[in-house]
């Protein structure tokens, strides 16, 4: 599978091109903040033609430029119900300190087509499959996105959005944020996941599962709860 990570420039937030090889038809994760001339710079040298984009959840730093995106190519754009509501208003999903950073507007529109994603579905997108795994608790409707390849070892490719980061977490103090939802998330979606797996998360380098297992502390921190009581002599 072939990767490409093409920074925004706002919020360090991680727009990822993914397609089974170069000059294919290829997938847009999370198109952010300024994104759009060097997203198009990336699809022209590598050949490759969107076929939709898929969003880890509905924050702006992750869907500013989702409209220019999906409207230039006629393609949809794929989020979780629960966050339908942040791509149509993202200032949902904002603290009051962060809509001072935007002067109070927010010169953002929502795409046309929009596609809803469900726990535990594969969808078939340009010669990908794509299973969607709902891990609330930064927002209410972030998803990560497991594809198979994309590293040299086998095994899949987690997109993880702002779910986990290498070293950390997402954030759960915004609207629509529920540390209780993100440890279960942490439990049930990502430590179950097997430790080659590779994860580009939504801001900052890529990891593993088993990396993060041994030194993310949020991570060690959920294992340490679930594990069972030592018992006395």
């Amino acid at each position: 599978m072939f990767v490409a990570a093409v920074p925004a420039q706002a919020f360090g937030t991680n727009c990822y091109v993914l397609a089974p090889a170069a000059g294919e038809q290829c997938v847009i994760v999370d198109p952010g903040i300024g994104i759009v001339r060097a997203l198009d710079d990336v699809l022209a040298e590598h050949r490759l033609q969107p076929v939709a984009v898929l969003l880890t959840h509905g924050h702006l730093d992750h869907t500013f430029s989702v409209a220019p995106v999906c409207g230039a190519r006629g393609i949809p754009a794929y989020v979780h119900p629960d966050d339908r509501e942040l791509l149509d208003d993202p200032a949902k999903g904002f603290s009051s300190d962060m809509l001072n950073l935007f002067g109070g507007r927010l010169p953002y529109t929502a795409p046309d087509d929009v596609k809803p994603l469900g726990d535990g579905e594969t969808i078939s997108l340009a010669g990908l499959e794509v299973t969607v795994d709902h891990a609330p608790g930064h927002t209410g409707g972030s998803v990560m996105f497991r594809v198979a390849g994309g590293a040299a070892e086998e095994g899949e490719s987690l997109f993880s959005g702002d779910v986990l980061f290498a070293g950390s977490i997402g954030r759960t103090d915004l609207p629509g944020g529920d540390l209780t939802a993100m440890l279960r998330s942490l439990r049930d979606k990502v430590l179950t996941l097997p430790d080659a797996t590779r994860v580009l998360p939504g801001h900052g380098p890529s990891t593993t599962i088993g990396r993060e297992r041994a030194a993310n502390p949020y991570l060690r921190e959920v294992t340490r709860q679930l594990a069972p009581p030592t018992k006395g002599l």
